[in-house]
């Protein structure tokens, strides 16, 4: 019985350079799942909450820099 990964990687191995990555990222990409609707819904809403709150001044923020030297100190 023949084995049809093996033929196709071989067939692959033969491509050049750009086509062999090309290959890659499409097999890649066919790995990935589509994403929830509802998650991607809850998402939404959770963006807006967070701006709404910002926009109200009701959203506590920290300063990026602030936060990384955190957590460099917590995991050094």
């Amino acid at each position: 019985m023949p084995d049809t990964v093996a033929e196709l990687a071989q067939r692959g191995r033969a491509l050049d350079a750009k086509d062999r990555e090309r290959l890659v990222d499409l097999l890649l990409d066919s790995l990935a799942e589509s994403p929830d609707p509802a998650i991607e819904e809850a998402w939404r809403l959770e963006i807006r909450r967070r701006v709404a709150a910002y926009e109200r001044g009701e959203a506590v923020l920290y300063d990026a820099d602030e936060v990384m030297a955190e957590a460099k100190r917590l995991v050094p």
